[in-house]
């Protein structure tokens, strides 16, 4: 029981001290997979706190697919800002809400039986809203969930947060 109770003190103590949102000049990594028509995207990406309550960040992200004989790969990259709910929600701080818009670049290419598709090489601008949160498990580690996006991520991502 003592133990119990010492594992008990240890995991309040590591939830007291989580960290959310971003303090201004903070950065945080963002790794995961993602939800579209497209494949399943894995992606990486760092947030910037730019003023309490607002970040900015950018996004790497990679997928692929097979369909009717064409196997496409799509590279994405992306621009995101955010603002961040808790101070004016009074939200605990190892949970962090937050909504924001994307702007993103995909490159498409295609093969069909091995071949390039006539198609090869297209390109899509996306600009998307979003909303999303985190839940921190200690001070630097949270897993997130967030909805909506642009383009090819617009279904929803999954992931971890790491606090740099």
């Amino acid at each position: 029981m003592k133990k119990f109770a010492l594992l008990l003190a240890v995991l309040s103590f590591g939830f007291a001290n989580a960290q959310a949102p971003l303090e201004e000049g903070g950065l945080q990594l963002n790794l995961g997979i993602g939800t579209s028509g497209w494949g399943t995207p894995v992606y990486a990406g760092i947030d910037y706190g730019i003023a309490p309550n607002f970040t900015l960040g950018g996004e790497l992200s990679y997928q692929s697919y097979n369909t009717a004989g064409y196997k496409s790969n799509i590279l994405g990259i992306q621009a995101n800002g955010n603002y961040h709910f808790n101070e004016i929600l009074n939200i605990p701080s190892e949970w962090d809400l937050y909504g924001g818009a994307s702007l993103s670049y995909y490159n498409w290419t295609s093969k069909f039986d091995g071949k390039k598709a006539d198609y090869n090489g297209a390109d899509d601008i996306g600009v998307g809203l979003q909303v999303g949160g985190r839940y921190f498990f200690t001070d630097k580690l949270a897993i997130n969930l967030q909805l909506g996006g642009s383009s090819a991520l617009s279904g929803g991502k999954l992931g971890i947060t790491l606090l740099l």
